[in-house]
């Protein structure tokens, strides 16, 4: 299929399209595989006109990966919004995040064999993934929020590369020992305490 990348609407699209074809030659071909050119072939350019849009491979790979987490990210966000118990609401967008990367073939390729390490590598890293997380917990500029941002990426990421028996065996995991480290523990106020006391 010929396309000519410098007219019209399309270079306002092709940096997506671009991305689109990187994630079936990642499928297709492994992350480690997909070389520039396979891309730029699969896509109907040169190699020139993927490098108009992305420095290098690494950078690429990164803007993908950050496409990908800002997607799922808003869904999640979405089909959590109305839960109320911060614990169910925690676990329940872990399980989804598991479940959406596992079920996308393209987002799958990432986390078998040799791909692991690059995922691994550049989603440990993301700043944006990061923030995602971060805000998803609370006030994306708190240090405390932001480290335990860090500390569900990173069980994530233990999850996708080394899964558990079961989707319930994983929530039941991420219930009992990550949702009490990461969803902050209420302060009691002055007034609930004096409350507490009177009624022991």
């Amino acid at each position: 299929m010929s396309i000519d990348w410098l007219v019209g609407d399309h270079t306002a699209v092709a940096a997506e399209r671009i991305l689109d074809v990187a994630g079936q030659c990642f499928a297709e071909r492994g992350v480690a595989g997909a070389t520039m050119g396979d891309i730029a072939a699969a896509a109907g350019c040169s190699r020139p006109t993927i490098y108009r849009y992305f420095q290098d491979r690494d950078a690429l790979r990164m803007a993908f990966v950050h496409r990908e987490a800002r997607r799922i990210g808003a869904r999640i966000a979405a089909d959590a919004e109305a839960a109320a118990d911060p614990t169910a609401r925690l676990v329940d967008a872990m399980v989804e995040a598991l479940s959406r990367v596992r079920s996308d073939p393209v987002l799958a390729a990432w986390f078998r064999g040799d791909q692991r390490s690059t995922a691994t590598d550049i989603a440990a890293t993301s700043q944006v993934i990061l923030a995602i997380t971060a805000a998803f917990l609370g006030d994306p500029t708190d240090d405390d929020i932001r480290d335990r941002a860090r500390w569900v990426v990173r069980i994530v990421l233990s999850l996708l590369n080394d899964p558990g028996d079961s989707e319930a065996e994983e929530r039941r995991l991420l219930q009992r020992y990550l949702a009490p480290v990461v969803v902050p523990v209420e302060r009691p106020t002055p007034r609930t305490a004096i409350r507490r006391r009177e009624r022991t």
